[in-house]
């Protein structure tokens, strides 16, 4: 049975995050968050929030051991970004875009 957590509206960029997402692909939830908790970057925290989230959701609502779940997928969409501007050269303003992302994690039983 696969259980789905979504953490939306992160402020994190889609691309940064999924740097990160392809390190904790297909690994077991426990090597998954020993990952992120030793990565560098400050948006594993919330990936990691997003992992835990996932794991706690199977084990309260379908009574799954923790120990025997792997993530099977995990992706980061692009969710609406906020339209900003900053001074540019000559009195003008450029505009730009402050990016923003869905994280969607789906856990697994492993298979014996």
């Amino acid at each position: 049975m696969r259980i789905k957590a979504v953490s939306r509206d992160t402020g994190l960029s889609p691309r940064k995050v999924r740097l990160l997402i392809d390190m904790v692909r297909g690994k077991k939830v426990e090597d998954a968050l020993n990952i992120l908790r030793f990565s560098l970057s400050p948006q594993a925290r919330i990936v990691a929030k997003a992992v835990k989230s996932a794991t706690a959701n199977a084990e309260n609502n379908f009574h799954m051991d923790s120990a025997e779940l792997k993530v099977v997928t995990i992706y980061a969409d692009e969710a609406k970004g906020l339209k900003r501007s900053r001074a540019a050269a000559r009195g003008r303003a450029a505009r730009f875009n402050r990016r923003s992302s869905h994280i969607t994690v789906i856990v697994a039983e492993q298979e014996a």
